[in-house]
């Protein structure tokens, strides 16, 4: 298969880290320095259904296609305010598709799992137009008096139109479990038999331990996508890493020993949307002119479970 069409929406909502210190304690150079976030967009009175939508119609007009042409639709999707019915659902109706369509949960790494999945089906040949869309909100599931947490989040939707093709040249998945370095337990609505203690935490997040996760994990995923097709990292065009820390990324160029100016980021002003963070840096880039035909992709991305994933696609 191959990508056709890119499309992403953020929310109009600007929050910056001076806004955050007035009800933080916290400042502008303690969440710059740590995290390399400087604003975040946020969702205030959109729904994130909508932005997902848009998203998708932004890449099905990108690669010139009818939604009535789609085979199926994959939305990645961690939290959001329908338990049912799926969110791709919601989606499917919104674009005026009549596909089949599924939702998956892999956290940030959303958007590989989801290609994986839909190169699988092409393979099968079972589909011929596939879309993926990526569509999440994190500010919802962090607690706004821990500056741990909250400054490193952003909302957004991206989308992806895949076509017939030859481009994906590797994909590598990876997961290990460890349950409690990033999580969220939330209440679910009461029965008169349950007698188990039940919690309503915010998310968690054990900061070094992520960290370390993420670049091993990241390294060790874009090398054997490279090791598989005999592609050095020196002929690799652009390296599009999640967008979850700016030290993360810039680790993770060291271990490549590549030039920064590979590594496309967005991190400073859209901060860290999950799932939604590669394919929003993809569209960014395809409309901003920065991808030529034949440029070699290298995508990586990891979260919480933990579970990790990386591409290398030609453009």
């Amino acid at each position: 298969m191959k990508i056709s069409g890119t499309g992403s929406v953020l929310p109009r909502k600007v929050v910056t880290n001076e806004m955050l210190s007035q009800f933080l304690d916290t400042s502008d150079q303690w969440i710059t320095t740590r995290t390399g976030v400087k604003s975040r967009r946020v969702i205030s009175d959109e729904k994130l259904e909508d932005m997902a939508i848009e998203a998708s119609l932004k890449a099905l007009a990108d690669a010139g296609m009818n939604a009535d042409e789609l085979d199926f639709i994959i939305c990645s999707n961690v939290v959001n305010e329908y338990v049912t019915p799926q969110l791709s659902c919601i989606i499917q109706g919104g674009i005026g598709a009549t596909c089949p369509c599924i939702d998956i949960n892999c956290a940030c790494a959303g958007f590989i799992h989801a290609l994986e999945i839909a190169e699988s089906f092409y393979k099968a040949g079972r589909v011929g137009n596939v879309l993926v869309v990526c569509a999440e909100e994190p500010t919802r599931m962090t607690d706004w008096n821990d500056r741990r947490t909250c400054v490193l989040f952003g909302d957004g939707a991206g989308a992806a139109v895949l076509t017939p093709g030859d481009n994906i040249r590797s994909i590598k998945l990876s997961a290990s479990s460890a349950t409690d370095k990033l999580w969220q337990y939330r209440l679910l609505h009461h029965t008169p038999y349950i007698t188990k203690e039940e919690v309503d935490v915010p998310l968690q997040m054990k900061g070094q331990d992520v960290f370390k996760f993420a670049v091993k994990a990241a390294s060790r995923d874009i090398a054997r996508t490279l090791k598989e097709t005999g592609v050095t990292a020196d002929e690799v065009d652009h390296f599009m890493l999640h967008q979850a820390n700016i030290r993360i990324i810039n680790a993770i160029q060291e271990y490549l020993e590549q030039p920064s100016d590979k590594f496309p980021v967005n991190i400073e002003d859209h901060g860290n949307s999950s799932s939604s963070c590669c394919p929003i840096l993809l569209d960014e880039c395809n409309r901003s002119g920065r991808l030529k035909r034949g440029d070699l992709i290298a995508m990586s991305a990891f979260g919480a479970g933990f579970v990790s994933g990386a591409v290398l696609f030609e453009w």
